[in-house]
């Protein structure tokens, strides 16, 4: 039995374009169909869920990454954020940043600081880190 991985999507109002599009779109459909079979190779299957009950205010880069989130149950990864993942962005490339926190999380989950870590990295997803 594989590993089960879900990516979730919340819904976004964006204050500022310059990220409006980025999590949305053919673009974004076809990233997730590839990384989710690079790591079906591997026995990892990545699911996706747009979650429109949450809304998430995007002013900043960093409301972005809070905006997409990952679960690994068999990790103890309930729902944690990409910023949590990566803290921050080298390059300020979402689908990057995706895919950085996802394969981190994938193959090296012990290396994410805890939720009780209070890490500097949020705004306003309210995740606690």
């Amino acid at each position: 039995m594989g590993k089960n991985m879900r990516l979730t999507c919340y819904a976004q109002k964006h204050n500022r374009p310059e990220w409006a599009k980025s999590l949305t779109g053919i673009t974004f459909d076809l990233f997730f169909a590839e990384l989710a079979q690079e790591l079906e190779r591997f026995g990892i299957n990545l699911e996706r869920l747009d979650d429109d009950g949450q809304v998430i205010e995007i002013n900043s880069y960093n409301d972005l990454l809070n905006a997409v989130r990952i679960a690994s149950p068999s990790d103890g990864i309930s729902n944690i954020c990409v910023g949590h993942v990566i803290g921050k962005s080298p390059h300020l490339d979402p689908l990057e940043d995706i895919r950085r926190a996802v394969n981190r999380i994938a193959f090296a989950p012990e290396t994410v600081a805890p939720d009780s870590e209070n890490r500097k990295v949020c705004h306003n997803c309210g995740c606690g880190c």
